[in-house]
């Protein structure tokens, strides 16, 4: 476990609770301590002098500071937080302005959360990125090469991928802060209230300072990082997917996983059937069931995840439509889950009701035997293929149903009113109420169109069960605590 303050006490302190300032950069610049340099994203040769001071600035690798985030922007606190809850790492950061007089005394809390929040925002957020970014340049691995992870975070209204890429050693061995950059930022606009335009301000937060942020953070820890919004109409949800699919990016990259790349000697031991957390997940025992008869449909759902615990897992599936068996199948495999499922409804009428009740019975065992989803992974993207097509499926287990597509099935090449045997209209429906009975929030992007909508459905399956093994996997590392700012998903 790696973890050093920028600010630590020196052993010969008399004050055992005193913390000192010490400059990012004194030991290099020999500047004093309210002079930290801050990068300029507009030229990479100059240095501008910030009259903030930062103290308690630290970055510690699976552990919690035991200092708090106050860089006087609240909703700047909340973003930096996400560090934390998605990457596990214990961030602390406190910013006062030299020789300023502490005018917080009296004040009310939102007032001291933003004590910062007028004015110019540029240094201030750029010296926080800059100091942060130090931080994470000493738990980030060095590596003999080039090591890339990429992440999406998905929320109701926004959907952001992250690319970092770990820069590969110089000539003599070193990794210098010029070989982090900013490759390619896209979040703005910043939701689409006023059109065209977006939010310039986020609570206190001023939108065009995200960009400093993580310019500042990318030159200092060595990284370079991509930020691009994929969707999003939210402008709060936009900057909160960005920071979180950041953290999701950051904490693979020091495990040496990616999302598509399972098949790594890394991804197995952490996440592989040999693993800690596959075992954490067998200990669960995980099952849920469910059996209900309307005049419609007489339907049986019985699901047991992480298979069974002789590897004897087994996936039966009848449900009187080809395509739905196969779409089941498909996805209960990928997820790792032994499932029976059982359906005879009144297809004599229509398909409607039988691949209705499917999905809704299928997310709603789902949801049960997940429980609170404490101590879960809880978001994962991944990629599914079939014939033709691919589909990209981001996760999140969030107890905020939200499901968001652009799967070509409105405006399939063909024309076509059936994926196989299943209406097309019904297919939609089928991926909306799995979603919404599962309680997650799911975005499904088409990266290749199939030859025709089954390809299109089956592949969208494929995708659906990688993300969902992955986001019901056990992190030990969290101790069955939940993966979020809140500190639970049920409210």
């Amino acid at each position: 476990m790696l973890g050093i303050t920028v600010f630590p006490q020196p052993r010969s302190s008399p004050h055992p609770h005193h913390t000192h300032n010490i400059n990012l950069y004194q030991e290099a610049s020999q500047k004093p301590a309210h002079l930290v340099p801050l990068f300029n994203p507009s030229n990479h040769h100059s240095t501008i002098m910030t009259p903030f001071v930062l103290t308690n600035v630290s970055c510690l690798d699976l552990c919690k500071s035991p200092h708090p985030i106050s860089t006087g922007i609240g909703f700047f606190d909340h973003m930096i937080d996400q560090l934390n809850s998605h990457a596990q790492i214990g961030v602390s950061v406190t910013v006062r302005q030299e020789g300023a007089a502490d005018t917080t005394n009296g004040a009310s809390s939102a007032e001291r959360a933003n004590r910062y929040g007028s004015g110019d925002q540029t240094e201030l957020i750029g010296t926080v990125g800059a100091a942060l970014g130090r931080e994470l340049k000493k738990i980030v691995p060095a590596r003999n090469e080039i090591a890339t992870s990429r992440f999406c975070c998905p929320l109701d209204e926004a959907l952001v991928e992250c690319i970092l890429t770990k820069c590969a050693p110089s000539s003599d061995g070193e990794l210098t802060d010029a070989q982090g950059k900013l490759v390619k930022f896209s979040l703005a606009p910043y939701g689409k209230y006023p059109a065209n335009k977006g939010r310039s301000k986020i609570g206190c937060l001023q939108t065009s300072c995200v960009e400093t942020f993580f310019s500042n953070l990318a030159q200092h820890s060595g990284l370079n990082i991509s930020l691009s919004k994929i969707r999003g109409d939210n402008g709060h949800h936009v900057v909160e997917s960005a920071f979180k699919a950041f953290s999701r990016a950051l904490r693979n990259l020091i495990d040496g996983t990616d999302t598509n790349h399972t098949s790594s000697a890394e991804f197995q031991n952490m996440w592989g059937e040999r693993s800690e957390s596959h075992s954490a997940g067998l200990q669960l025992e995980r099952e849920g069931k469910l059996e209900r008869c309307t005049k419609e449909t007489s339907i049986l759902v019985h699901a047991c995840f992480d298979g069974l615990p002789n590897g004897q897992e087994s996936v039966q599936v009848d449900t009187g439509i080809k395509t739905m068996d196969e779409f089941v199948y498909i996805l209960a495999r990928e997820a790792c889950i032994s499932m029976e499922v059982k359906c005879k409804g009144d297809l004599y009428v229509d398909d409607h009701h039988t691949s209705e009740d499917v999905a809704i019975a299928l997310g709603q065992v789902t949801n049960n035997a997940l429980g609170t989803k404490a101590g879960l992974n809880r978001m994962w993207c991944a990629i599914g293929t079939y014939g033709d097509a691919e589909v990209e499926v981001t996760m999140d287990l969030s107890n905020r149903p939200c499901i968001t597509h652009n799967l070509s099935l409105s405006s399939n090449p063909n024309d076509e009113e059936y994926a196989g045997d299943l209406s097309v209209e019904m297919l939609d429906h089928v991926l909306e109420s799995l979603v919404i009975n599962s309680k997650f929030t799911v975005h499904f992007v088409e990266n290749k169109v199939g030859t025709n909508v089954r390809e299109t459905a089956l592949a969208a399956a494929c995708a659906y069960g990688k993300a969902l093994r992955m986001c019901a996997a056990v992190d030990p590392r969290r101790a069955g605590k939940t993966a979020s700012s809140k500190g639970t998903l049920s409210v």
